[in-house]
């Protein structure tokens, strides 16, 4: 079972799509991955397959949720415009703006569509330097790795939060809100068994998540 079938109309993704890292390794857990995603038990295929390395499994993993958010939001770019999502927001009470402490290192408030760019520009730019996410095997991960990772997912998320508050009900328009919502599940599932984001970040999306965490 792939969680990228969405037919042909669908197939433009936002950017190109990435391949596991660490070489044959990777590949390996992603296998490992699509096979547990097969068995259709959720809470199985985010746990740490046993005798891997940490390190390893959040790297092939942080990229296969990359792809995920970044094919979904390929669904919506049409729909979420300057004019239609002039700033980043999860309802009325969130809103976010976008630093990424080296290019633009105040916070700014750009529309949706702008924040979804910039972060997936950021994240390529992570995903691609060897020195946070080593492609080679016996190559180690840098002090700061969980640092990273946890960035990344908080601003995933962010993105997964906007898709529920503001563009929903053109989801199930499309017939694709049961794709998100097992790409959701999934994404919470993992970033729960691995404490990835702070729960107050979850706040947009509370009852959801918390439905999931019960139900599994």
């Amino acid at each position: 079972m792939s969680l990228f079938g969405l037919g042909n109309r669908n197939q433009k993704t936002f950017r190109p799509k990435k391949n596991a890292p660490s070489g044959n390794k990777g590949a390996q857990l992603k296998r490992h991955i699509d096979a547990t995603l097969g068995s259709g038990n959720l809470r199985e295929a985010v746990r740490l397959p046993p005798g891997e390395d940490l390190n390893e499994w959040l790297a092939v993993n942080t990229v296969d949720f990359f792809n995920q958010v970044n094919i979904l939001y390929g669904t919506l770019m049409e729909f979420c415009t300057p004019t239609s999502c002039p700033t980043m927001s999860a309802g009325p009470k969130f809103e976010y703006r976008w630093a990424d402490g080296v290019q633009i290192k105040k916070p700014i408030e750009v529309s949706a569509p702008k924040y979804v760019e910039y972060l997936m520009d950021w994240i390529e730019l992570q995903l691609d330097d060897e020195n946070i996410f080593p492609q080679k095997l016996g190559v180690p991960f840098p002090p700061n790795f969980h640092d990273v990772v946890k960035t990344i997912f908080k601003r995933l998320f962010r993105v997964y939060a906007h898709i529920y508050h503001s563009h929903f009900q053109k989801i199930v328009s499309l017939k694709e809100e049961a794709h998100l919502n097992t790409c959701f599940k999934h994404f919470i599932l993992f970033t729960w068994e691995f404490r990835l984001i702070d729960e107050g970040e979850l706040a947009p999306l509370r009852d959801l998540i918390e439905s999931i965490i019960v139900a599994h």
